[in-house]
């Protein structure tokens, strides 16, 4: 069965390119492509699954004489739109370009195809010793090129940094087709435009992601983690303040407010400190015993003088496992509290994080609508979802309100309206308020040099 409005003949054509078993073109098939984690639907039309570069470049080389829009995606757990065909087109997934192609522990590198799955890659380094460290939330199920993409963080950024910090060398196809690279692999290159970062939270409006030569480090030998509860929200934040005040670098810093915290709760059964007014979970992490313990010690220390009702420290990995268990089923069972969750992602200032958390019940409770806050506390990121049910109208216009007042809060605070998410479609409206109009006007003519027809993810971003 054949839904697409795009022409007959030029289904024959993108058929010989990727061939009929990797092009779908039914309603049913078309429409698992139409979300992300938004709530909008925007079903493509037709679905396109390369196996190499050659195709993309021959997919993107007709889209620009045919003018019909090009989508490139990875898992489509993204968060702010962005692989969804919000302009209409074809979704390109490239799931099946999934090899490792290579391992150097020598030279501490790795080089993948977009479609490796994160985890395969963390799992892949750790069998050699070796720690490829960004960690976002999905990344059991997400690809590296979507990471890429997005530019993702995770749990450990506030010590080891982003997807960004770890790109040695891409290759890519630009949005008319041409091939090009970007880096090196070797520990430093200055060689030309940097469009390894260019390409890196571009969201793939910039060209397709085709192999990526990935940073690794050496894997930290020690661990000491520790679980601090806090009296409410506001003072665990200020708790996090002094600990990074105090010279500390955590390798992961993170906050759980009560409503989350008593939703995992109900949702995992750990055995977690409801009562309390907030988590926070800290770990230390490196080569050296003594240090890691110095610094577990030091923190201890600190988050008892900043008020923590109690600080228990892990005796053992399943100990240790339990806490971080309770951080990684957040997103999991807020989702299951209500029939919608809209995840919302802000970040300020860490001198500022305590003041966020404040302004985000402020807003929870002027709109009542309901928010659990959770996020990776050690970089001032917040993660508040709102839980609502979007079959109610007149809720759901206090829900678009309470997001309004969230990101104009983060800016206010000298934040950025999003952190790791991206902008998407989602955040779009919201992107001049931050960075001006000056700079969007720099991005649109970016934009315009590299894709002059306006077919890759055309309607996001700029």
């Amino acid at each position: 069965m054949n839904n697409s409005s795009l022409s007959a003949t030029l289904i024959s054509e993108l058929t010989s390119i990727v061939g009929a078993e990797n092009i779908l073109t039914s309603t049913e098939d078309r429409i698992c492509y139409a979300y992300d984690g938004q709530r909008v639907e925007y079903v493509p039309e037709a679905v396109l699954r390369p196996a190499d570069s050659q195709q993309i470049s021959r997919i993107l080389t007709l889209a620009n004489e045919e003018r019909f829009p090009v989508v490139p995606r990875g898992a489509g757990t993204g968060l702010s739109g962005g692989s969804v065909a919000a302009s209409g087109g074809v979704v390109l997934d490239l799931t099946r370009m999934d090899r490792i192609i290579e391992v150097d522990p020598g030279n501490l590198h790795m080089i993948v195809e977009p479609g490796v799955i994160t985890t395969a890659i963390i799992n892949k380094a750790e069998s050699i010793g070796l720690l490829y460290p960004p960690d976002p939330g999905s990344m059991s199920v997400s690809t590296i090129g979507g990471n890429v993409a997005e530019n993702a963080g995770g749990l450990r950024a506030g010590k080891y940094g982003v997807t960004r910090n770890y790109l040695m060398q891409i290759q890519a196809i630009a949005p008319t087709g041409e091939a090009f690279l970007s880096g090196a692999r070797t520990r430093k290159c200055v060689a030309g435009y940097d469009l390894v970062s260019l390409m890196c939270g571009s969201e793939g409006t910039l060209g397709v992601i085709t192999e990526i030569s990935l940073r690794l480090v050496p894997m930290p030998k020690y661990r000491k983690s520790m679980m601090a509860t806090f009296p409410d929200a506001a003072s665990a934040g200020q708790g996090i303040a002094d600990i990074i005040a105090a010279g500390l670098v955590p390798s992961t810093l993170e906050i759980i407010d009560n409503t989350t915290l008593r939703v995992i709760e109900d949702y995992a059964h750990l055995g977690l400190p409801i009562d309390a007014g907030a988590l926070v979970l800290v770990e230390f992490d490196g080569l050296v015993e003594s240090v890691v313990d110095e610094e577990s010690d030091q923190a201890f220390r600190s988050l008892e003088s900043s008020g923590a009702t109690t600080v228990q420290q892990a005796d053992d990995a399943e100990q240790r496992d339990k806490i971080w268990q309770a951080r990684r089923v957040a997103l999991a069972a807020l989702s299951r509290a209500r029939p919608t969750s809209i995840l919302e992602d802000v970040t300020v200032p860490l001198p500022r994080l305590s003041e966020m958390i404040d302004r985000v019940q402020q807003i929870g409770q002027k709109n009542s609508v309901m928010i659990g806050t959770f996020g990776h506390a050690g970089d001032g990121n917040l993660h508040p979802t709102i839980l609502a049910d979007d079959r109610d109208e007149e809720e759901m216009k206090r829900v678009e309100a309470a997001v309004e007042e969230l990101i104009a809060a983060a800016l206010q605070l000298g934040g950025t309206v999003s952190g790791e998410h991206g902008i998407g479609f989602s955040k779009a409206p919201f992107l001049a308020q931050e960075v001006g109009e000056g700079s969007m006007e720099v991005m649109r003519r970016i934009k315009r040099a590299l894709d002059p027809n306006g077919i890759l993810n055309p309607g996001k971003f700029v």
